[in-house]
């Protein structure tokens, strides 16, 4: 044992002298040094929205330190930027830039807190007045559909496992994940957000327990979403038939599904933005929830600015692929009469 105290006291003296010198790297800016197509290719955004982002954010970002060179915000913003787009570690996400783990771990942190500090409230908006008209316009010449102000649907997002509740997070496919549920306008913007639910919670639960319902409910908003027979049909939630009887069922099926399917198109095409969202977030479901909402903010941002290509592949969905959940929500007598209403009204004759 007195030969393993010593062996234990000798390793220690030594991590004491052999200290780690300091090393300054070169922090260059990328900007400067690539074109715009390298640029977009690597951070999925043009120079001219990534120097939005930054100056929007700046000031939320701590770069005083006690020690010295600190990461500038445009780096940090480079950091979070290539971190969602390729859902790479850190530490491959460091050396592209030439910093530390623990510096990019940080930067990344502090970037989607301050995104969703500046933007949050000014880019989540559900449609409201002249807005709302438009929307329903624009969802109107899609499929036909009277009314619609949003197609709602979730989405999983694969996590890590997590510590605490572990067994709440399998979602029904095996594996841990986020249910999120998000509802999208004509331009695949994202006008609602609830991403906090564990991958086991229903669809019909999550919606139940949203703010957006409770205003639904309240009689806030003048429209109806549209949604899959996960969701409980209602008067202001349209769902499918299940078993269509008659040829204006089976046209108002029809035309939903068409509608419908732009939520399927908009996770399609955030999922191909930020490859993050698609192969996974490694980390705990709270930073988790900050990740998501600030990749559906950058989503929006990109849609405004131009930056978001909507390619041909995020059209493939297909009326069918709506109409392949089981129904498992109750609906309820309003939204049973409301949508006889608007079968008999929109969808009698072809």
């Amino acid at each position: 044992m007195a030969a393993v105290h010593r062996r234990l006291a000798r390793n220690r003296r030594r991590r004491h002298v052999l200290v780690r010198p300091r090393v300054f790297r070169d922090r260059s800016n990328p900007l400067e040094s690539l074109d715009d197509f390298e640029i977009y290719q690597r951070y999925r955004f043009c120079p001219d929205t990534i120097h939005f982002l930054v100056n929007g954010v700046s000031d939320q970002l701590v770069t005083a330190t006690k020690r010295n060179s600190p990461v500038p915000p445009l780096l940090q913003v480079l950091l979070f930027l290539r971190f969602v787009a390729t859902g790479a570690h850190l530490r491959l996400i460091g050396d592209s830039l030439g910093i530390s783990e623990s510096s990019v771990g940080r930067s990344v942190k502090a970037v989607a807190a301050a995104i969703i500090a500046v933007f949050a409230q000014a880019t989540l908006v559900f449609p409201v007045g002249e807005i709302a008209t438009k929307v329903k316009e624009g969802f109107r010449r899609v499929a036909g559909f009277p009314k619609v102000i949003g197609c709602v649907d979730g989405t999983q997002i694969r996590i890590s496992t997590p510590k605490a509740n572990e067994a709440d997070y399998v979602n029904r496919k095996g594996f841990h994940s986020l249910n999120v549920q998000m509802v999208c306008d004509p331009n695949f913007r994202i006008t609602s957000l609830c991403a906090r639910w564990p991958g086991s919670c229903h669809d019909a639960r999550i919606w139940r327990t949203s703010g957006l319902y409770q205003k639904f409910e309240n009689g806030d908003y003048d429209g109806i979403l549209l949604g899959d027979s996960w969701y409980p049909l209602s008067r202001y939630l349209m769902t499918p038939y299940l078993t269509p009887r008659t040829q204006s069922e089976e046209r108002f099926n029809s035309s939903l599904c068409r509608t419908r399917v732009l939520i399927e198109q908009t996770f399609g095409i955030m999922k191909r933005k930020f490859q993050a969202l698609h192969f996974g977030l490694r980390t705990s479901p709270d930073q988790a929830v900050s990740y998501i909402t600030a990749c559906c903010i950058l989503h929006n941002i990109g849609i405004e600015r131009g930056d978001t290509i909507i390619s041909g592949d995020c059209r493939e969905l297909n009326v069918a692929d709506c109409q392949q959940a089981v129904i498992t929500a109750h609906p309820r007598a309003d939204g049973v009469a409301k949508r006889a209403s608007i079968t008999q009204s929109f969808f009698l004759k072809s």
